[in-house]
């Protein structure tokens, strides 16, 4: 009897499965921060934003300038780039606030998708009245969420790819799209650290 070959994976699955792993170090650690406590923390973490947001759009734009199939290698390594400013701009808000020593890596991961994919993330924070209850996230939810998250960001990845196939004009939406992206973290980083965070001590499975 023939062996039954394995289904080769559609490019959208193996996007999110890139994904999935490229997320993975988000959860690992939270980056420090130099940043001191604010008096004006509302004005101050703006200003952050917008000087993080200008550097990803750089940073993103320059990326996207190959074109053809030497654009597509770089979807993924530009994102992680991105990711990682975005990281530091949610610590160095937190930062401002004065809430980085205690900051979660649950908390990053939330500032960074909650936009983007909401449902992914909806696990994480919970409001409850004038409180934000943040949860620790178990290794299994770990593994649920990055699947939640992979599958968004794999098909945002289709849109993203064809934006390569015209250099310059792609590295100018790309650059504008990180833009955006950038300052909707920090939109909800400040959302967050505005509000009374309480963050749960036992690590959550599975919610919902």
């Amino acid at each position: 009897m023939p062996s039954r070959r394995a289904r080769p994976a559609k490019p959208q699955e193996a996007s999110a499965s890139a994904f999935e792993q490229a997320i993975l170090p988000l959860f690992a650690h939270v980056p420090s921060s130099s940043e001191p406590r604010s008096e004006t923390p509302l004005d101050d973490a703006r200003k952050k934003a917008n000087a993080a947001a200008a550097k990803a759009a750089v940073a993103a734009g320059a990326l996207a300038l190959p074109p053809g199939p030497a654009g597509w290698l770089t979807i993924l390594p530009e994102m992680v780039g991105v990711w990682r400013l975005q990281r530091q701009l949610v610590a160095d808000i937190a930062a401002i606030y004065g809430k980085q020593s205690t900051l979660t890596p649950e908390q990053v991961v939330y500032c960074l998708f909650q936009h983007t994919a909401a449902q992914g993330v909806r696990d994480l924070v919970v409001r409850v009245g004038q409180r934000t209850l943040v949860r620790r996230a178990s290794p299994r939810l770990i593994g649920l969420l990055m699947q939640r998250i992979g599958v968004k960001l794999g098909q945002r990845m289709l849109g993203k790819g064809a934006a390569r196939l015209l250099p310059i004009v792609g590295a100018v939406g790309v650059g504008a799209y990180a833009y955006y992206d950038t300052a909707k973290v920090a939109a909800t980083a400040i959302e967050l650290f505005e509000s009374e965070i309480s963050v749960d001590a036992q690590a959550v499975e599975v919610v919902g």
